[in-house]
């Protein structure tokens, strides 16, 4: 039996990871800022709150639908789709959220000049 590929999820999974990309980029900004103006003894660390946190859950639940919709566009079955799609989300998802936390603690250490990426010498 053959089944039509889920072009809708496709551009649906899309649409929430950039939707959810957006919130996590303005939430980031507004964390830094804050912790920026008042420099307590909240560290940066702690600034990965659960506004953060949703946000990024959003990002990779449109990723994985996105994934797995595209997989399937090739003819895999659904589950087998969804879970390589999950695979390669949660792996992706836990290295993005552990150099993130790696960023802040050097933000935080050594200021912004710490994360000067054109600066290698």
């Amino acid at each position: 039996m053959y089944y039509d590929p889920p072009y809708f999820l496709l551009v649906a999974g899309l649409f929430a990871s950039i939707t959810s990309g957006l919130a996590f980029d303005a939430t980031l900004k507004q964390s830094v800022n804050e912790w920026a103006r008042n420099r307590s003894t909240q560290t940066l660390e702690n600034v990965q709150g659960s506004a953060l946190r949703l946000t990024f859950l959003g990002i990779c639940a449109g990723i994985c639908v996105f994934l797995a919709s595209g997989v399937q566009i090739f003819g895999f079955p659904t589950g087998i789709a969804y879970g390589i799609a999950a695979l390669l989300t949660l792996m992706t998802g836990l290295l993005v959220w552990w150099q993130l936390g790696k960023n802040l603690v050097q933000l935080q250490q050594g200021g912004s000049k710490a994360l000067d990426l054109d600066s290698f010498g």
